[in-house]
This record gives C-alpha cells, sequence and structure tokens, in this order.
C-alpha cells in the first residue's frame, strides 16, 4: 500500500501530505516501529502538514524533530496545519528562544 503521509522524526506532532488527502480519510503511519492512526477533519493538500495529535494554543507544531512554529488555536488530531493556525517561530526575536 502505497504511504499517504510520511512523519519525519519520532518527535513530530504533525505528518507530512505525499498526496491530496481528503477529510474522513483514516491513514496509518509507521514511526519508530510503531504505526499511528489519524482520521482527516479536513483535506490536506500535498506537500501540507497534518495534526498527529491534540496541540494546544502557543504550544510548539515540531517538524523534522525542530519547533516550525506555535499554535495560534487549539489544532485536534488530523486538523490541516498551516498558516491559519500557526504562526512561525523562526527568526522572531519578540519570542524566548526564537531563532534570531
Amino acid at each position: 500500500m502505497k504511504q499517504k503521509a510520511i512523519i519525519l522524526s519520532p518527535r513530530d506532532n504533525v505528518a507530512t501530505a505525499l498526496a491530496n488527502l481528503g477529510a474522513g480519510d483514516t491513514l496509518e503511519l509507521e514511526v519508530s516501529g510503531q504505526t499511528r492512526a489519524v482520521t482527516l477533519t479536513t483535506d490536506v493538500p500535498f506537500g501540507h502538514k497534518l495534526s498527529l495529535s491534540q496541540i494546544e494554543p502557543n504550544s510548539p507544531v515540531i517538524k523534522y524533530g525542530e519547533v516550525i512554529g506555535i499554535a495560534t488555536v487549539p489544532i485536534e488530531p488530523g486538523d490541516y496545519v498551516h498558516i491559519h493556525n500557526v504562526v512561525s517561530a523562526r527568526g522572531r526575536g519578540d519570542l524566548e528562544g526564537g531563532a534570531k
């Protein structure tokens, strides 16, 4: 079976879509030898992120094992993760610990 999304690091709380995915699709993703299932709450375009777990507002969004952004609203498992619910944490001198 062709993989529909990929988790790049065991630390990640998002996966990347390898095809256009539809709301209601259930994905089984493998990370560190374990399978995780997530059902999409909305469509996720190819190359974009989907949440693997609950991400609270002001909590980190992690991809590549690194913080790539901060959630601005609650993000549920299976939600589309993009600029409507995340702000960048990179190059932000106004955030403690943000890359400068």
